[in-house]
């Protein structure tokens, strides 16, 4: 039997080294006509995740019909920093308070988060894209697919070239990895050619992508994988 421990915050864990292997997921993927297609965007604090997400608003919100949630475990912090980057109309930002691990929302209980796109489609009825947003989590924080259709997960160089090779659900499984801020990797010391390459080791035939939203703030190579998702 699995040991378990608790992180003061109402519920335990299973410990578990496959670095593949993610918690039972208890939601189904619900049937994807009629409603907007959603990608979750996921990461360790400070990875880039809301910088991504203002880029990809950037980058896309002309061409597709988009909104955003995102989640914050007390504040909302995140859909602030977004309203007023001006990257979408605020109406078309929802924020959502965890109050607890970020995963609780994204994969344990995402109701709030499903009520907050339900707000969302209501208000615009041609939505064609939702960007859900999770509140910075560990390596292991990976979106219900009852919630997401696909998944980002997003990593970045100060934390060590030595991330990838950790695995962990969400560097290995999902369906895009970002690995971020690469121009400052000689600063921290980041070896880019051990990290992209224990990346793809780690994840098999799932993409990869490195960036810079210094270098290229519209995130093209991640707005291009978003296209082609939408189109199926």
């Amino acid at each position: 039997m699995p040991a378990e421990h608790g992180h003061g915050h109402g519920h335990v864990h299973p410990v578990n080294f496959d670095p593949t292997a993610t918690e039972p997921d208890r939601y189904e993927a619900p049937p994807s006509r009629g409603r907007a297609f959603r990608i979750g965007i996921g990461g360790p604090v400070g990875s880039g995740k809301t910088a991504l997400t203002a880029a990809l608003c950037r980058a896309l919100g002309d061409e597709i019909d988009l909104a955003v949630v995102t989640n914050d475990i007390y504040t909302t912090e995140d859909a602030d920093f977004l309203r007023k980057a001006g990257v979408l109309d605020p109406a078309r930002i929802e924020a959502v308070q965890t109050g607890a691990c970020p995963h609780t929302a994204i994969r344990d209980d995402i109701t709030a988060n499903l009520d907050a796109v339900e707000r969302l489609e209501e208000r615009f009825p041609g939505l064609e894209l939702v960007i859900i947003e999770s509140g910075g989590d560990n390596l292991t924080a990976v979106f219900s697919r009852g919630l997401a259709d696909s998944q980002i997960f997003v990593v970045d160089v100060a934390g060590g070239d030595k991330v990838p090779r950790k695995g962990g659900p969400g560097v290995t499984t999902a369906d895009l990895l970002v690995i971020n801020k690469i121009d400052i990797a000689h600063l921290v010391n980041a070896d880019m050619d051990v990290m992209t390459s224990d990346a793809h080791r780690m994840r098999g035939e799932l993409p990869v992508i490195t960036q810079s939203l210094v270098r290229t703030p519209d995130a093209p190579d991640v707005a291009a994988w978003v296209r082609k998702q939408l189109a199926g």
